[in-house]
């Protein structure tokens, strides 16, 4: 994983423990839903969580690609680095 991925990564982390308080360690192969059994309402804490922190907006189109916890990190990263060229 790249620098700004691996930040995305702790940022996932900390949302995931101080928001959704997930009581396991995230792991960047982690499935959003099936291993860290988020619903609807915890992706989009997720989701918003992201979006303010590194000034970005997700679409729908986007939760449709996005499966593990590297999937979400990597895009965020992605995401981040073309809004602030």
């Amino acid at each position: 994983m790249a620098d700004s991925a691996l930040e995305v990564l702790a940022e996932i982390r900390r949302i995931a423990s101080e928001e959704l308080q997930l009581e396991r360690a995230v792991e960047a192969s982690d499935e959003l839903i099936r291993d860290l059994q988020l619903d609807s309402l915890g992706l989009t804490i997720l989701a918003v969580g992201l979006e303010d922190r590194f000034r970005i907006k997700l679409t729908e189109e986007d939760s449709a690609r996005v499966r593990t916890v590297e999937d979400l990190a990597t895009l965020v990263a992605i995401r981040a680095s073309q809004e602030h060229r």
